[in-house]
């Protein structure tokens, strides 16, 4: 039971006492979006929060200041205090102090930790497709407030707005940086444009809450009496629209293969239509593939930029050859959604082309940060790609307040997805999904 206190004074202690449980020792969880500190409440904290002990674990939450690459339109805690209420195994928001918050910590292991890649299983597919079914059950006037020119209940007018948005803010936006290496691999400059020249007209459906980003590594598993639970993670990029564009993503970015898309579609259906949501079907066998087109046709800018970014600062021939590899199928996947039934324009992209153009881009990039750092480039410093609220640059070597090796440099891991690296510091790089430009100071 929380202490009966003014408003005010309750939000003061909250905050004081949160922030003295962030310096103390625990596990880092570094994500795409956000870093994360994880360490028992203390009494307290705890007291304050109405929580039932202090040695329950929490989640201190602090996002990176960094450029997007997907649509944000909502604050997580404000989405999380509407879900949390009406759906079962959602972490809750305790605190939020604006650049950062405090949120229960969900125990477990990710799907990604488990299960990096093979097949997932119908049981755990038939809980993620309630997943959805619950979702559409949660009331639209319930929502946070949407941006004035967010589209209310046009599915074509969603579409082009993802659309817009993959273009001018991901793709022209990252081209000072990125043009060369998109040219070197061949990405149309109208790569969106052709995808939207080509799109069906979509069928009429309800809007829906939306996660967008459900894949793997924002699905925690915990073992329960009566059998695991599934947990989802990671509300930062849930929207108001489509739910055909939710399953799309899915299905996408879960790296199902053909029979486990087929089943997943098929039982995401039955759950809507069970609960009571038939309508949100319609035009189902000719809209879900336009949407998974979308998603292979927008991912192409992050994921030739994350291949990029993910090489070392001295890359071997085969750090090269892992990274080509990545963009090579990014670019199949492209030319497949932009042409679909035909044969993509020209030979796939060999192998030492994209090589070439990594090592180039590579090469020009180390040079610009350079000089960035020495002072003539400008607008570079060394905290800039930091979280927000954290203070000053980590010491080179071992931190003296963890033996576990060196303390993090206050990027996304470049390796693994969200709330996957679950023990002690983790060794991190670049940002990779909005990190995709350095912060000024």
């Amino acid at each position: 039971m929380r202490p009966l206190l003014p408003h005010r004074a309750h939000e003061a202690l909250v905050r004081f006492f949160a922030k003295r449980r962030r310096r103390a020792r625990g596990e880092v969880v570094v994500g795409h979006h956000n870093q994360n500190h994880i360490v028992p409440l203390g009494q307290p904290l705890a007291y304050l929060l109405g929580m039932e002990s202090g040695r329950v674990r929490a989640k201190f939450r602090v996002p990176y200041e960094t450029v997007e690459v997907v649509p944000r339109v909502w604050r997580e805690s404000d989405v999380l205090r509407v879900v949390s209420e009406r759906l079962s195994d959602v972490p809750r928001c305790l605190a939020d102090f604006g650049e950062w918050s405090l949120h229960a910590y969900v125990p477990g292991t990710s799907l990604a930790e488990r299960n990096p890649d093979g097949p997932v299983g119908e049981d755990r597919m038939t809980v993620l497709a309630g997943f959805f079914a619950a979702l559409a059950g949660v009331p639209r006037d319930a929502l946070p407030e949407r941006p004035a020119d967010w589209p209310d209940s046009d599915n074509q007018a969603f579409l082009h707005r993802l659309a817009r948005f993959a273009d001018e803010e991901v793709n022209q936006r990252n081209r000072p940086r990125f043009g060369g290496l998109f040219k070197g691999v061949g990405i149309p400059d109208d790569a969106v444009e052709r995808f939207l020249a080509s799109a069906p007209r979509l069928v009429a459906r309800p809007f829906a809450l939306l996660h967008t980003d459900l894949h793997r590594a924002n699905i925690v598993v915990t073992h329960a009496p009566d059998g695991e639970r599934l947990s989802v993670l990671d509300w930062e990029l849930s929207l108001y629209g489509d739910p055909l564009h939710d399953l799309a993503t899915h299905v996408v970015r879960m790296g199902y293969d053909e029979a486990e898309q087929k089943l997943m579609t098929e039982l995401w259906a039955e759950a809507m239509r069970r609960e009571g949501h038939a309508s949100l079907t319609a035009g189902l066998e000719s809209d879900l593939p336009a949407y998974v087109r979308f998603e292979h046709v927008q991912s192409v800018f992050p994921d030739v930029m994350r291949a990029a970014l993910a090489l070392p600062e001295e890359p071997s021939s085969e750090d090269l050859r892992q990274a080509a590899g990545r963009v090579r199928r990014a670019l199949d996947r492209m030319w497949a959604a932009l042409e679909p039934g035909r044969e993509p324009e020209g030979e796939p992209v060999e192998e030492t082309v994209v090589v070439q153009a990594l090592r180039r881009w590579h090469a020009e990039d180390s040079a610009r940060r350079l000089a960035d750092r020495s002072g003539d480039g400008g607008g570079w410093c060394p905290d800039a790609d930091r979280p927000k609220g954290i203070a000053g640059t980590p010491r080179r070597g071992r931190d003296r307040r963890s033996d576990r090796g060196p303390a993090p440099t206050w990027a996304a891991d470049l390796g693994r997805g969200s709330e996957a690296v679950r023990e002690g510091w983790s060794r991190v790089g670049e940002p990779l999904v909005e990190g995709l430009e350095r912060n000024a100071c």
